[in-house]
């Protein structure tokens, strides 16, 4: 695993950029983009469900694959394996802990 993971901070002057994603039982979901971040060559991004008012519904964050067309519109995908999403989890939970240092 590589440790230069970079994080790109959506906006560092807004707090709650938030997106809504459409589920397969085609429910939608309101989400606010914590951060997009890079593990071994790939993007994911983390995203915290949120209500109408934006507030956090649970602490659970979703965390998915993440890229942009040529366009430069979003794609987000599941996470492929169970090893896949522990490393991601990995990464993003140490990024949580040196925010909390910081």
């Amino acid at each position: 695993m590589a440790n230069n993971n970079e994080v790109f901070p959506i906006d560092e002057n807004d707090t709650d950029v938030c997106v809504t994603l459409e589920l397969d039982n085609g429910e939608t979901l309101e989400c606010e983009i914590l951060t997009i971040f890079d593990v071994e060559d790939q993007d994911y991004i983390a995203l915290l469900p949120v209500d109408e008012h934006g507030t956090p519904l649970d602490e659970e964050v979703i965390i998915y694959r993440y890229a942009e067309d040529e366009e430069g519109s979003p794609i987000l995908d599941n996470i492929a394996s169970d090893e896949e999403f522990e490393a991601v989890s990995k990464v993003f939970d140490q990024m949580l802990e040196d925010a909390e240092e910081e």
